[in-house]
């Protein structure tokens, strides 16, 4: 019998309020105790989530926000969407700026939770109130009216411990641009919450470059439609425009997923890249998706990835359920489950099952024990225990058998849900656990610390999270060159020439940097500057042979002018 977990057990679905409202203050649980046992390693590298871990610096980190939906002021009923539009774009950009913006889901949580409509648009009070629910520190309003082909967009700040508004800030550029404009309006409103923040506003512009307008607009009318064939047809448009859109192939997995359609699901779920805030989510799923389309071995393999970095009790779970149906023994997995949540009546069950399956009748029994004593009405727990202690007489079949002997084995329980409340507490913890121990390190330690995550962030492509991080690095040692070589990088990425040239310079007055050469190589070709490019190019070659980045450049210059660098 395949189950969802009970009211007690943690869940997102059915617990979001209270954990976010007790999320600084309450004690982690044991199955958050495990994650911070065995994910460490992990998360202190920076891949739990996507997302880097904080650095000492900066005076945002961790705030958790309310981002609002904006009021439409155009008077167009068509330009609606750009409501829920606004808070997702702000809300990505808060989150890779180094605060916690709330999800979407928390917020109609919260207003389901209030008695108020989905579509509610709060007052300054009732904001508050939704805020103070949540546990926010501060909540984003805004707006936007249109002008022709052109868009503005405002917002302010209102800290909610203080009662203070902030005063309005605002971007506004054409409609097709719409992305821009809010990205603009993000930076804006970063530094309103955080006065010291210094990324620049061509990095934030630059996180959003990437996403086609169209395919956006799809993507939020199918994550708002109260119709689900309309939600599908939105979200597939979304995908279709834009293949490589992670967030619309998320909302379409969850989509297919709730119809039980599960081997489009995992198709939709296995699209979203590891960079992506839902990876881990997303790959959950789809190790759920597989389970009930019957593809054990593949549905194994994620719920085993998932673990590595995410071992919560109900990925274990899976993961030796999985191994379960493919005729192997789980128990050992169950076990972990259990260490990590000893109080779910289910993992009990199913270790109880594995070891019946393998001849251990009395630690069989001792698990359904304490199943029903965790969970005492569990009707299926109760007439598998009558039958293993022979309470039930047996009656014979027409072939023969006894009604205990033809009984199919019991199956293993599944759990549905995916604790990213859990996730997010664990994640913090250990995020300020990471930010203490380089505040314990010497400057030079913690800038070449942060400068190494930064350059991983850079690789794969997350450019406000790799500036944040090389700009936290210079501000604890502005002598380390690698830090002004990583951001030269970002700035000529986000298209700043000016601002990478003056970093480049530095890392080399500081002494000679390959990567700081090779930036300024590429700029230097980009000018048709090409007896400076050469040179460029030869000293990043001479200081790192093997270098791909170099080796590239040089073949450039070589195309243009006929000779080698």
């Amino acid at each position: 019998m395949e189950i969802t977990r009970t009211p007690g057990a943690s869940s997102y679905n059915q617990d979001v309020v209270q954990p976010l409202k007790s999320f600084r203050r309450r004690k982690p649980q044991q199955g958050v105790l495990l994650f911070l046992c065995l994910g460490l390693l992990c998360i202190l590298c920076g891949r739990a989530a996507g997302q880097p871990a904080a650095e000492v610096s900066s005076a945002g980190h961790g705030r958790i926000l309310l981002v609002l939906p904006f009021d439409n002021r155009s008077t167009q009923p068509s330009l609606e969407w750009i409501r829920e539009a606004a808070p997702d774009i702000l809300s990505s950009r808060f989150a890779s700026a180094g605060f916690a913006p709330m999800r979407r889901e928390d917020r109609l949580y919260a207003l389901d939770h209030l008695g108020l409509p989905e579509g509610f648009q709060p007052s300054r009070a009732s904001a508050l109130k939704l805020a103070q629910t949540l546990d926010a520190d501060s909540i984003v309003v805004g707006s936007f009216e249109t002008h022709g082909n052109l868009i503005e967009a405002q917002a302010e700040v209102v800290d909610v411990p203080d009662l203070r508004m902030s005063g309005a800030v605002s971007s506004s550029g054409e409609m097709r641009n719409l992305v821009d404009v809010i990205d603009s309006l993000a930076w804006k409103l970063t530094g309103v919450l955080d006065p010291g923040f210094s990324v620049s506003e061509e990095t934030f512009v630059a996180a959003g470059r990437g996403l086609r307008l169209d395919a956006f607009e799809q993507y939020i009318r199918g994550i708002t439609e109260p119709d689900q064939a309309e939600r599908l047809h939105h979200l597939e448009s979304a995908v279709k425009l834009s293949p490589d859109f992670g967030r619309a192939w998320m909302a379409l997995g969850r989509e297919e997923y709730a119809g039980a359609q599960y081997e489009q699901a995992a198709a939709a779920f296995a699209k979203v890249g590891r960079d992506d805030p839902d990876a881990l989510e997303a790959a959950f799923y789809r190790g759920l998706s597989l389970l009930f389309s019957g593809n054990y071995p593949q549905a194994e393999e994620a719920f085993t990835a998932v673990a590595r970095e995410l071992p919560l009790a109900e990925v274990l779970n899976n993961e030796g359920v999985a191994i379960s149906r493919q005729g192997h023994d789980g128990s050992a997995l169950f076990l972990k489950a259990i260490g990590a949540d000893p109080n779910a009546a289910d993992y009990h069950f199913n270790r109880a099952v594995s070891l019946k399956r393998k001849g251990d009748s009395a630690g069989a029994e001792a698990e359904l024990a304490q199943c029903l004593r965790l969970r005492p009405n569990d009707s299926e727990a109760q007439g598998l225990d009558r039958a293993w202690k022979g309470k039930i007489a047996p009656a014979a079949g027409a072939d023969g058998a006894t009604d205990e002997e033809s009984r199919p084995d019991p199956l293993e329980r599944i759990v549905r849900t995916f604790d990213a409340v859990a996730f997010r507490q664990a994640a913090q913890v250990m995020d300020e656990m990471e930010a203490a121990r380089l505040a314990a390190l010497s400057p030079h330690d913690r800038a070449q610390r942060l400068s190494t995550r930064a350059k991983d962030y850079l690789d794969r492509g997350l450019l406000l999270e790799s500036e944040r991080l090389y700009r936290s690095a210079v501000n604890a040692d502005d002598k380390l060159a690698d830090a002004h070589a990583g951001l030269a990088e970002v700035q000529e990425r986000t298209g700043d020439a000016a601002g990478a040239r003056k970093e480049a310079q530095t890392a080399l007055e500081l002494g000679p940097n390959a990567g700081a050469y090779l930036v300024m190589g590429r700029l230097d070709l980009a000018a048709n500057h090409l007896d400076d490019a050469g040179r460029e190019a030869g000293e990043a070659l001479r200081l790192d042979p093997g270098n791909k980045g170099a080796q590239d450049l040089s073949r450039q210059i070589e195309a243009r002018t006929g000779q080698k660098p």
